[in-house]
């Protein structure tokens, strides 16, 4: 019935590790049991274990002087409070500069 409809499903053999990775960490699931369901050419993955870690994952951003220098101005902060706010914001001028002015 599952061939008539288009799916079809198997099981991803050998699978040591499986890694979600976002914006400001990684998830690893180690020795997991992973499923594929294949729906029309879409596929599905159903991912199971029990040994799972997190990590936060730190992003160091380089920050161009001429940035720092830029924010600074614009805000009337000094060059260390502009560098921190870049480095908060990852680089974002618009946000930094906002971040400064509201205080932060």
């Amino acid at each position: 019935m599952m061939q008539r409809m288009g799916l079809s499903m198997g099981e991803v053999p050998d699978v040591q590790e499986v890694i979600l990775r976002t914006a400001t960490k990684e998830i690893i699931i180690e020795s997991p049991e992973v499923a594929v369901l294949d729906m029309r050419g879409q596929k599905i993955f159903q991912v199971t274990g029990e040994r799972i870690t997190e990590k936060k994952i730190e992003r160091k951003v380089s920050i161009p002087e001429e940035d720092v220098r830029l924010v600074a101005d614009q805000t009337g902060k000094s060059v260390e409070e502009a560098r921190r706010a870049l480095e908060e914001t990852e680089g974002d001028l618009a946000k930094a500069i906002l971040l400064l002015q509201s205080g932060g």
